[in-house]
């Protein structure tokens, strides 16, 4: 077993890359990890099971994928479409909740398998996705969202 503590705090993002690289293949030899961090990008990245930490007591114990899906968070599709687009195309779609534009970009956001119902609609309307982005909760957001805390710059407080 190896307990790391704050392995990647202060390096720059390659020599972090390689640590994590580094850590993945002594986990691959079957080596049990118990990694402190703060970084949740590295904790999915790297763990198994989290424990979410807060004020000295766990808060929630799980896997990434499984935190993440204790919170309530919309998945959100961008794009600029290739063409005039009917956002009624859209907007009936049983996964969608919100279609709003911001210039020539089109923002919907839903749940389910929308990026799909999405694209699948776009395609049957003949109107092509450019600069197409999928956002989905992230273990930053079930971190704020089981722990309470609130963003204030940059930190979670």
């Amino acid at each position: 077993m190896a307990i790391l503590d704050e392995l990647t705090t202060g390096l720059d993002p390659q020599a972090r890359r390689d640590t994590w690289d580094l850590i993945e293949q002594v986990r691959a030899d079957g080596v049990t990890i118990v990694l402190v961090t703060h970084f949740m990008e590295e904790a999915e990245r790297l763990c198994d099971r989290i424990a979410l930490i807060d004020s000295g007591r766990v808060v929630a114990l799980d896997s990434p994928a499984g935190l993440i899906s204790r919170i309530d968070h919309q998945q959100t599709v961008r794009f600029r479409p290739s063409g005039p687009l009917d956002e009624s195309v859209l907007k009936t779609l049983p996964e969608v909740t919100g279609v709003h534009r911001d210039g020539d970009r089109v923002e919907v956001t839903g749940d389910g398998n929308l990026l799909l119902a999405v694209t699948a609609a776009l395609a049957g309307a003949g109107v092509v996705p450019a600069d197409l982005r999928v956002e989905q909760a992230t273990l930053d957001d079930a971190f704020l969202a089981l722990t309470g805390k609130k963003i204030t710059n940059g930190d979670a407080r």
